[in-house]
Order: structure tokens, then C-alpha cells, then sequence
């Protein structure tokens, strides 16, 4: 059976563990933080996907966060494509002033590397990482008129009739999700990668691909509204932000699980000092009450922690993911 994703428990204890044994660096990490130039002029977080989905939800809390509270402009730049490679390699790229920052995702920093045939960048040399942000399921959603309201009714509609998942661009959670489900039922349900999942939804609604492993705080909102039906969520537990739909797990794939992450990083070579002080900064913003609640709401896990942790957790999804890449056989559309 493939490797499948930690689950949202395991992501928290992975860097509560972490962040204790790391906690002397922590301290020395708020101290720098206290002085650090930061920001010392307009400050760019980029998100590798259209405006819509969970990273650009996450940036532009932080964007608004600081903005009102540091006296500098932080400006939110969507550029999607190639999986998120667009986007990552255009940070890979920048001076490590911390003017320009990235909210990467599990495509960028784990998934791709094993994806695609030719990376334009390595995340672990090319970034600095700087704080883990939250972690979501992924939700199955399919157009209302599939003849499936189960996992197993949809995997045996699979089994006779040709199907198609879309997502969000090759290499993200959202195609990996899809490709794990075909591995462990047993089907071959075509892969249909858009430059984003808002483009990815109107054909959702319109009949044109079947179904989206869609992230929580994206998918959600079509759901409460009747757009489309839920079949299930993807991570081991049901999600809080939506006790009722039952996990794929549990409705017909036992053992499914599969989980979206995302993190702030800059260009590698950061100053040390500017990395305490962003890393300080990002702490106290995902720790407000406000944020905790809207980003709750929507589905997201907020699991924040050091540089060093974040570190070492992209080496675990690394490999991991490279595991389950080669055991699917996917590849990028």
C-alpha cells in the first residue's frame, strides 16, 4: 500500500517535538527578533496559485496583519503555473533581503521534486524556511449529477464508467490525492490539471471533469451552498470544520489519508537576524484570537514552529512523497 500523509495530529506532534528539543534556539531566535531591520521596505509574499485557495488565504492574513501593524505595504503576488514551480522559482531566484517571501505548499517543497523530470529549483537549498502555517484536508466534492454519494458507490461508478478528477496543477496535493485514490481503488479516473482551482470549479459545475479533491477552506463554501456534493474528507479524522461528511477512510477506502500543508520561506541566505525577526512576527499574527478563528472555520490547522523544524519536516515529506509518486506513477499533465 503507498505511503500516505501524517495525519493532522501527527503534523502537530511532528513539530511540538521539534520545537522542544529546539527551544534554546527558539529563545536566542526571539532575542535577534527584537532589533532585526524588518521590514525595512515593501515586502512581496508570493502564492504560486490564483487567488482563492488556502495559501493565498494565508498570505493575505499575514499581509493584512502586518500591514496594519508594522508600517510597511505587503503586497500578495499571484503567480500560478507548472505546479507551483512558477511561482517558487521566482523566490528561488530573489535577494534574500526579506522583501520578497513565498507561502509555499507541499507541491513546492516536497511533491515536485519527485514529479517533475527537471526542478528549476531544490527547496532545500534554494529557500530559508521560516515558520510552518497550517495544514488542511483535502475534500472529495463531485458534480450534483454523479450517481454517487458514497466512496464505494463512486469507486464501483469508476470501475464501469470513464471518469475525471480535476486539480489545481500537477504535483499539488490536490493531483496527488487523486492519484492515491486511483492506486488504492483500484481505478483509473483521468487526471484534468488546471493553472488553479478557480478554473478548475467551473467545469466542475458545469459537468465537464466529475470531481476535485479540493483543499477544505476552498471546497466548503460549494458545498454549504449546494454546488456541488461532498462524498468525503481525506484525512484520517473527520474535520471540525465539517463533522458531518464522513471521511473517505471510513466510507468505502480504508486507510486513505492524505493532508495539504503550508509554510512561509524566503530566499536562502536570509541574515539570521531578519529570519528571527519574520519568524517572530509570523508566531504572533497566526496566534491572534481572530486569525485562530477564521482560519478554524474555514478548515485550516494552524501549527505554527521554528525555522529548524520546518527544515526538518520538508525532509520527511520529501521523502515520503517521492514514495507515493513512484508507487502511483504519476506524472505531471
Amino acid at each position: 500500500m503507498p505511503t500516505r500523509s501524517l495525519t493532522r495530529a501527527s503534523l502537530r506532534r511532528l513539530f511540538v517535538a521539534t520545537s522542544v528539543l529546539l527551544v534554546g534556539a527558539a529563545l536566542a531566535f526571539a532575542a535577534k527578533a527584537q532589533t532585526a531591520p524588518w521590514p525595512a521596505k515593501p515586502v512581496h509574499i508570493v502564492v504560486t496559485f490564483p487567488p482563492g485557495g488556502a495559501p493565498d488565504t494565508l498570505a493575505r492574513v499575514l499581509a493584512d496583519k502586518w500591514g496594519q501593524s508594522l508600517g510597511q505595504t505587503f503586497t500578495v503576488d499571484n503567480k500560478p503555473g507548472a505546479g507551483g514551480n512558477i511561482g517558487a522559482d521566482f523566490v528561488a531566484k530573489s535577494a534574500p533581503d526579506g522583501a520578497t517571501l513565498i507561502v509555499g505548499t507541499v507541491g513546492t517543497h516536497a511533491i515536485n521534486a519527485a514529479l517533475y523530470d527537471k526542478m528549476p529549483y531544490n527547496a532545500a537549498r534554494d529557500f530559508t524556511p521560516i515558520s510552518f502555517l497550517a495544514s488542511t484536508p483535502n475534500l472529495l466534492v463531485v458534480n450534483n449529477s454523479v450517481p454517487a454519494a458514497t466512496v464505494k458507490e463512486l469507486i464501483d461508478l469508476a470501475k464501469k464508467t470513464p471518469l475525471s478528477f480535476g486539480s489545481s496543477g500537477s504535483g499539488t496535493s490536490i493531483h496527488l490525492s487523486g492519484e492515491l485514490f486511483n492506486t488504492m481503488a483500484g481505478v483509473k479516473m483521468q487526471h484534468i490539471p488546471y493553472k488553479g482551482r478557480a478554473q478548475a470549479v467551473p467545469d466542475l459545475l458545469g459537468g465537464r471533469i466529475t470531481m476535485i479533491f479540493d483543499n477544505m477552506p476552498s471546497a466548503l463554501p460549494l458545498v454549504k451552498g449546494g454546488e456541488v456534493r461532498a462524498i468525503g474528507v481525506t484525512s484520517a479524522n473527520r474535520s471540525p470544520a465539517a463533522p458531518n461528511i464522513p471521511t473517505i477512510a471510513e466510507s468505502g477506502l480504508p486507510g486513505f489519508e492524505a493532508t495539504s500543508w503550508f509554510a512561509l520561506y524566503a530566499p536562502a541566505g536570509l541574515p539570521r537576524d531578519v529570519l528571527a525577526r519574520i519568524n517572530a512576527e509570523t508566531l504572533r499574527v497566526m496566534a491572534l484570537p481572530d486569525v485562530k478563528e477564521k482560519l478554524s472555520a474555514l478548515g485550516l490547522d494552524i501549527a505554527t514552529g521554528t525555522p529548524d523544524a520546518l527544515a526538518a519536516f520538508m525532509q520527511v515529506e520529501t521523502a515520503k512523497w517521492a514514495k507515493v509518486v513512484k508507487e502511483s506513477g504519476a506524472k505531471p499533465d
